[in-house]
């Protein structure tokens, strides 16, 4: 259109996703506080005069003004990033531990999936990755709880949050046994369906801790009772998804915290590749080039420097 200027507008936002275009530009898929995930053009920040290529690395919280409509009634749906300035970049704090580095990069990855269209406004997930990559920052928590908190979370507001407290079926209250995935979470035993798993009391409690942000309970947990906890969490989420998370099983999960005793791996829940209830806990590619930020997938205890360098798909 002759004359068309495209609109200028402000945003804060967290950076999920980089991916090369041409020679020296990039596509930053961007959560941001007040427009939903978007996609935005940042043009000549991978020269090494580029004055704000080193603030759009991933997992960085960052003040945007950005080219174009907020709307996306006119114009292209990509926009373009005109200024830059950073409020807390995250991702350098972490870049060179690889646990906290795979699990901000399962972060991202499942808020990008929790957000399917582009500048729908969802500022509850916006400030729940916010405070998940902060939180990972300081370290102040295991980083599989911190991943499986956020992702427990997650669920809730996307409408998935697993039954807990009551039978997912039915709905007679109670602490029952039985885990379902197919069928919502813990169910009892008039409903329990083949398959289903038989998880710890103690993995219920986590999975009930980490949802309402009792860290007390949740730091004083087994290492066994996490890697169960992470098992199902990872199974729900992914039931629900319809698709593998490419990042999730390349998490490390660690050895046992300080002071918490390790009670070994738990019979019937798998992290990386088995099935619990029916779901595929970690999987392999998924059908498009949704992954770790920067479209790169890290091999397992592999280190992490080097985040400009992203693998083309």
């Amino acid at each position: 259109m002759a004359g068309y200027r495209r609109q200028l507008y402000r945003d804060d936002a967290v950076v999920l996703r980089v991916q090369k275009l041409g020679e020296s530009d990039r596509i930053i898929t961007l959560l941001t506080r007040r427009h939903g995930r978007l996609r935005a053009v940042a043009r000549g920040v991978r020269r090494t005069t580029s004055k704000f290529g080193a603030r759009l690395e991933p997992f960085g919280h960052v003040d945007l003004q950005l080219a174009g409509d907020p709307k996306g009634n006119t114009g292209s749906s990509l926009h373009s990033v005109s200024q830059v300035e950073g409020i807390d970049l995250y991702g350098r704090r972490f870049l060179g531990d690889y646990p906290r580095y795979t699990a901000a990069s399962a972060i991202a990855e499942t808020a990008e999936r929790l957000t399917p269209v582009e500048r729908e406004p969802s500022l509850r997930l916006f400030q729940l990755t916010l405070g998940a990559l902060k939180a990972l920052s300081l370290g102040e928590h295991a980083t599989t709880l911190v991943l499986d908190a956020y992702l427990l979370r997650g669920m809730s507001l996307a409408g998935w949050a697993p039954a807990l407290t009551a039978c997912a079926v039915c709905g007679t209250p109670g602490r029952h046994r039985a885990f379902s995935v197919p069928a919502g979470g813990a169910v009892c035993p008039d409903c329990r369906p083949p398959g289903a798993a038989h998880p710890a009391p103690a993995t219920i409690d986590l999975m009930s801790a980490l949802t309402s942000g009792d860290w007390q309970v949740a730091d004083a947990t087994a290492t066994g009772v996490r890697r169960e906890c992470s098992g199902l969490v990872a199974a729900h989420l992914q039931w629900h998804l319809e698709r593998a998370l490419r990042s999730l099983p390349l998490v490390d999960r660690g050895g046992p915290p300080t002071g918490a005793p390790d009670t070994g791996p738990v019979a019937g829940v798998a992290v990386g590749g088995a099935a619990v209830g029916g779901a595929a806990v970690g999987g392999g590619p998924t059908d498009d080039d949704g992954g770790a930020p920067g479209g790169r997938v890290l091999p397992p205890r592999v280190g992490v420097e080097g985040v400009d360098r992203e693998m083309t798909e």
